[in-house]
């Protein structure tokens, strides 16, 4: 059976990942938060992406940190 390209595989791989889920919306938010989760891979409520775990990726999470949650490392 064919194996599913999935976030499982990097993390097996030794990378630590970062799942991130959007609770708020970016309206009546300066441009560049919207920015930041258009960058995440973000831009709708409940939205979640699996992100590798590199400073850059959390500082783009600590300057919406209003925005998003982390839900799972």
């Amino acid at each position: 059976m064919a194996e599913k390209k999935t976030t499982a595989k990097k993390a097996a791989s030794g990378k630590k990942t970062l799942r991130v889920r959007q609770i708020k919306s970016a309206n009546r938010k300066p441009e560049i938060q919207a920015a930041t989760l258009r960058g995440l891979g973000l831009g709708k409520i409940r939205r979640e992406r699996t992100l590798e775990d590199t400073p850059s990726v959390r500082g783009m999470i600590y300057a919406v940190r209003h925005l998003v949650e982390v839900v799972g490392e």
